[in-house]
């Protein structure tokens, strides 16, 4: 039976024996085993009652088996729902009681307090540990190492990624078979991979980078991957001799630029280094190039739409553009009101079109109706212009939505967590430009009279809350905050009071 991405990749196993991973703990993966586990483990998913369209939701650690828990999903029809490792209970109570799952599979230190939250979201329960570990891994051993594969088409859902917005709760972003091949497709040819190919994955693979771009091009290239459980700098380094690419965050980048290692000898191998889900700073492009020879080559992608742009494999990857629209990729800059195009090199709304953009956000019909022009270009909240040659720029937000260390961060829910303590009148977050991590999660608080509340307390608050990467870097307090004249808080004001705040 045809089964949209996994017969894409099914179709680039021409060696069984060829690597697929190796980890930093010595353990390696082919094609064949990725064939037959992953097999195992969709018989498991039937066994667990996962029926075609059902969601897996699944929080564990990085791991092989994670990543074929991933293929199993697609290949029993099932729709994956990756959650990061540092959400809190609270959070996933949200996320279980929206998309509804029939099952949860989490890490097993982790089974007792997230057991009664599946359980009273009607799902079932199993367990995935980092060194392949758990129940569901069990159950799969002695299942058979081929599987019928589930009949699914372009448009059937392959997976939800929770995506952060300016209003309400977090967004299950619809991710077809066919979002994700055709996307995978354009950036193997526009990267070169091949099979010869290894790249250096120090990704998470909850998130769009490490999951959709990363492992899914080398699935689509029959390529190989040095699989790191996190990103280690030192330890990167000493991997460039055994890779061909890598792919990172800027923060990966910032951080190797600190090490005595790195230099155009270590970097040789390497033919492509590439850099995305932040801003990558100028002076850590000039910095790069001048420590290896290579020019790093950014990219431009949403949860909702995979990549949409990169700078030209061939040609001038140029500093603080994000490049061109990829093949297949409609871009235009229209007026952020009206929605009429603008004149090249006016600044206004990205929109974009294509294969690659998302089928819509669960269960929100009308917010997906929303963000969608009649003629069907998305709407990407990304405010930017195209240059005379074509490059495409990133110029801000048009909403608030924070990216720190490539992760999106909603300010509004940060914001309702410190306004419900005890001192506190009202804060603002907002993102302000860091050298590491892109944009620094910052808090600007004002107390209620009389109120002795500290930055520790307000951290203390919320630890247990919120996620750590959501945690603001500084709180700050004030008498008041900005307002316009209709009372709203005016956050462009904060952003350029506190813009030097990190030693940018």
């Amino acid at each position: 039976m045809s089964n949209h991405l996994f017969d894409a990749f099914r179709a680039r196993v021409t060696a069984p024996r060829r690597l697929l991973m190796q980890t930093d703990d010595g353990r390696s993966l082919t094609y064949g085993d990725m064939l037959a586990r992953s097999a195992q483990l969709a018989h498991a998913l039937v066994q667990s009652g996962v029926a075609p369209g059902d969601r897996v939701a699944v929080q564990v650690e990085k791991s092989p088996e994670a990543v074929l828990l991933y293929l199993a999903c697609l290949r029993a029809g099932a729709v994956f729902l990756p959650l990061n490792t540092a959400y809190t209970l609270p959070e996933l109570r949200y996320f279980f009681g929206d998309a509804e799952p029939r099952l949860v599979v989490c890490d097993p230190a982790r089974a007792a307090d997230i057991g009664p939250l599946a359980q009273a979201s009607g799902a079932a329960l199993a367990t995935l540990g980092q060194h392949g570990d758990g129940s569901l891994p069990e159950s799969a051993s002695g299942n058979q190492a081929d599987f019928d594969d589930v009949a699914r088409g372009p448009d059937d859902l392959a997976a939800i990624l929770y995506t952060s917005g300016t209003t309400g709760r977090s967004k299950g972003a619809m991710l077809s078979h066919e979002n994700l091949a055709s996307n995978a497709r354009v950036l193997v040819e526009h990267w070169r991979f091949s099979a010869e190919d290894v790249l250096i994955h120090a990704l998470p693979i909850f998130h769009t980078h490490g999951l959709f771009v990363a492992t899914n091009v080398i699935l689509m290239a029959g390529a190989s991957m040095l699989f790191e459980a996190r990103f280690d700098p030192v330890r990167i380094v000493s991997l460039l001799p055994r890779a061909t690419a890598l792919m990172g965050v800027p923060t990966f980048y910032v951080r190797l630029l600190q090490q005595q290692g790195l230099d155009a000898q270590a970097a040789k191998t390497i033919r492509l280094f590439i850099s995305g889900s932040a801003p990558l700073l100028a002076e850590t492009h000039a910095a790069w190039r001048e420590r290896t020879g290579h020019a790093i080559l950014e990219r431009y992608g949403m949860t909702e739409t995979n990549m949409n742009t990169s700078n030209p494999y061939d040609g001038e990857r140029r500093a603080g553009t994000v490049g061109f629209p990829l093949p297949g990729v409609s871009l235009r800059i229209a007026d952020p009101d009206g929605g009429g195009s603008l004149a090249q090199g006016e600044v206004g709304m990205i929109e974009v079109k294509g294969p690659n953009v998302f089928a819509g956000y669960w269960r929100m019909p009308e917010k997906t109706k929303a963000e969608f022009r009649p003629d069907g270009f998305f709407i990407t909240g990304d405010l930017g212009l195209v240059d005379r040659d074509g490059y495409v720029h990133i110029v801000g937000r048009g909403k608030d939505l924070i990216i720190s260390g490539g992760y999106n961060i909603y300010p509004k829910e940060i914001e309702g967590e410190i306004d419900a303590l005890a001192g506190v009148s009202e804060s603002a977050v907002i993102g302000v430009a860091h050298p590491d991590f892109g944009e620094g999660v910052t808090a600007i608080v004002v107390r209620k009279p009389g109120s002795a509340i500290g930055a520790a307390d307000v951290l203390d608050a919320i630890a247990g809350r919120l996620a750590k990467y959501k945690h603001p870097k500084q709180v700050i307090f004030v008498d008041e905050l900005p307002r316009n004249t209709m009372g709203k808080v005016q956050k462009n004001v904060l952003r350029e009071t506190y813009r030097d705040l990190y030693g940018q």
